[in-house]
């Protein structure tokens, strides 16, 4: 599993809050079993964007908004991804406004299928025990469908990450239900990214 590479992505405005500390577990668990990693935070990437929403100025995707931008340098490293890891705080019920400007401007990446197959991942942080995580997690899921990825959720008893991925109340660091959850969705992530490689052929 040495050359997998297995990508976070943190929707949070924060970049260092409760999001960022279960991503930062989830990946340090797979760089440890030997995989290559990288995190994007979401408001970074998209500091330097003249326009931070996608206009839907072409069709299909001229990617101008981004060229020479550092997004145009994460989209196309998160193309060779192995698996992504997206995580969201829960804002009224579905993902962050950061998190859904950075992948609606991942349309060229859909036009040419490149995230096709990729393995995909949820973790979400809510102000509560029940305060919207699933409804984001599945916000989640549908924009990892329309790319064509694979999806990475439950598990076996002891390999339960949760049915449709980690759920979390804040403070996350505290809440050590969703760590131990967390492991077990990289360790998911990983076990579903090796043995679907085959279908990620790229040109």
């Amino acid at each position: 599993m040495s050359d997998l590479l297995i990508i976070g992505i943190n929707g949070s405005p924060h970049k260092n809050g409760n999001t960022a500390h279960l991503l930062q577990i989830a990946l340090d668990y797979c760089s440890g079993k030997g995989a290559k990693t990288h995190l994007i935070n979401c408001t970074e990437v998209m500091r330097d964007q003249s326009t931070p929403f996608c206009m839907a100025c072409s069709s299909p995707c001229s990617t101008r908004c981004f060229q020479g931008k550092r997004l145009e340098k994460e989209l196309e490293l998160i193309t060779r991804a192995d698996g992504l890891i997206v995580g969201s705080p829960v804002y009224f019920g579905t993902v962050s406004a950061q998190l859904k400007a950075f992948w609606d401007k991942t349309r060229s990446l859909r036009t040419d299928k490149k995230l096709l197959n990729t393995v995909g991942g949820a973790i979400t942080v809510g102000g509560s025990r029940f305060g919207g995580q699933e409804t984001t997690q599945r916000a989640i899921h549908d924009i990892f469908l329309v790319q064509g990825m694979i999806l990475v959720g439950d598990g076996y008893y002891e390999d339960d990450c949760g049915h449709m991925g980690v759920a979390a109340q804040r403070p996350s660091d505290a809440d050590t239900n969703a760590v131990e959850r967390t492991r077990i969705l990289a360790k998911r992530i990983m076990e579903v990214a090796q043995a679907t490689r085959m279908l990620r052929i790229r040109p």
